[in-house]
């Protein structure tokens, strides 16, 4: 029905409704990675900005502090080189989880303990709340606690998920209610103030009859909780929990293409804010693709890595928020990067910025198409040797190509420069396309600069059938 693709583009609606020529919106290029630092060739496992604002990193067996200036130093190593971990710190002490071992490391400090608690039961996850690190048991439907504003467990401060005997896939604290998100149920508990045992409970009304497919798939942002969902009917559709009803924020196409990428117990995901859009961005296996939800306007798009002309799934396998910028760990190798809308490569490769059209038809009658015009912000391209430059991005181009049987075929492309920095009027325009009964138009732009895309016009005929 729809071929339509939106691939490192995203909409951004006019809020002030003046548009030229009545937009609703643009499209704005996706944010680009500028790498910070080598870290050996373990993949990043995990990077979590502690409450006193030091960034902490791991990458394969090896935990480490950041500072402002990406200076690394090495605060200890853990048993296991490759998989999530978790992380969680109470102002005093950060908290690490690998699926099996526990670590903790005083804040500020340049020492890993490991944690050998006569109550330690392993855990994938841990998450902070009310004085309490809160850990899952892998495996089981259970978790427990440490002691009360301590690091030691007693082996007596656990509890079980009541409803439903779904194992605990992960855990989550949000707006001090503990979530638990089983296989194919969730539960939310509070802190009751148990005197014995467990000091949580569940809430009164806190089930839910969907689970989580993806255990790293669960990522938070302004008090909303998004999920991987499956449940004993299927997989595959995306939640958003807002109070303690999930809500579908995926669409049929959406969904369709998740649940063609096979197993999905390995997908990951996390949330990050940048000019007012929150998004929600998910790494599913085998994909060569990584779909990004922005609350702000409903709407999903795509984030691709270019690897010789191959579309792959983003770089970015963690993120974080700290000292100011956004952080990206790489999934396959020891990159580190800042993330940002002000650069336009990835780790020194094109970004391919690409919008396939809806349909245009009418009644299956010819449709003669005279121009097309694209509605670009103009004047963007780089600097160079001035006008006359000849590098990447001093004079960028568009590629504009159309099907006729539905995006299964394209023409071939056809270029037109959308303005050398300070050509501030420039219009791209195409012309002589032809006709067809049913045309899609494809736009790319690989150039090295902002990127906005305001709209398209068409100069067309309507012919006979």
């Amino acid at each position: 029905m729809d071929c339509q693709r939106c691939i490192n583009l995203y909409p951004e609606m006019d809020e002030m409704h003046t548009g030229n020529e009545g937009e609703v919106a643009s499209l704005i290029g996706t944010p680009g990675l500028s790498p910070l630092q080598t870290l050996g060739t373990y993949a990043c496992r995990c990077l979590f900005t502690a409450s006193n604002g030091v960034l902490y990193a791991c990458y394969g067996n090896t935990v480490y502090s950041v500072t402002s200036l990406w200076a690394f130093t090495t605060i200890g190593t853990i048993n296991s080189f490759t998989g999530p971990v978790s992380m969680a710190d109470n102002g005093i002490v950060m908290y690490l989880v690998d699926g099996t071992d526990g670590w903790y490391s005083t804040l500020g400090s340049t020492s890993l303990t490991q944690q050998t608690s006569p109550g330690w039961m392993g855990a994938d996850f841990v998450t902070y709340q009310d004085g309490y690190f809160i850990f899952n048991v892998p495996g089981t439907n259970q978790f427990y606690v440490t002691d009360l504003l301590a690091t030691t467990i007693n082996a007596l401060n656990f509890a079980s998920k009541e409803t439903n005997p779904d194992n605990i896939v992960g855990i989550l604290s949000d707006n001090r209610n503990l979530w638990l998100f089983g296989s194919q149920t969730t539960e939310v508990w509070y802190d009751a103030g148990n005197p014995t045992g467990s000091p949580f409970s569940i809430v009164q009304g806190g089930y839910i009859e969907v689970g989580c497919a993806a255990a790293f798939s669960v990522a938070k942002i302004n008090n909303m909780i998004f999920f991987l969902g499956q449940d004993p009917r299927g997989k595959g559709i995306v939640y958003a929990i807002s109070g303690y009803q999930p809500q579908r924020v995926s669409t049929h196409a959406v969904e369709l293409a998740i649940q063609s990428y096979g197993d999905l117990s390995e997908s990951t995901a996390y949330c990050y804010q940048e000019n007012g859009h929150n998004f929600y961005v998910l790494n599913v296996p085998n994909a060569n693709t990584t779909w990004v939800y922005d609350m702000v306007t409903g709407l999903w798009h795509e984030r691709v890595y270019t690897n010789n002309g191959i579309f792959q799934r983003h770089l970015g396998q963690c993120h974080a928020f700290a000292y100011g910028a956004h952080v990206i760990g790489d999934y396959q190798t020891g990159n580190f990067y800042q993330m940002s809308s002000t650069y336009y490569l990835d780790n020194g490769k094109q970004i391919t910025r690409q919008r396939i059209s809806p349909h245009i038809a009418k009644d299956m009658n010819r449709i003669f198409y005279s121009t097309f015009q694209l509605e670009v912000e103009p004047g963007t391209g780089l600097d160079g040797l001035g006008w006359l430059g000849t590098g990447e991005g001093t004079n960028p181009q568009a590629m504009l190509q159309f099907s006729d049987d539905g995006g299964h075929t394209w023409s071939n492309e056809r270029w037109a420069a959308i303005g050398q920095i300070g050509k501030t009027k420039w219009r791209a325009i195409w012309r002589r396309l032809g006709h067809a009964r049913d045309r899609v138009f494809k736009l790319t732009i690989t150039d090295p600069v902002k990127v906005v895309l305001i709209g398209a016009e068409l100069d067309l005929l309507e012919g006979a059938s």
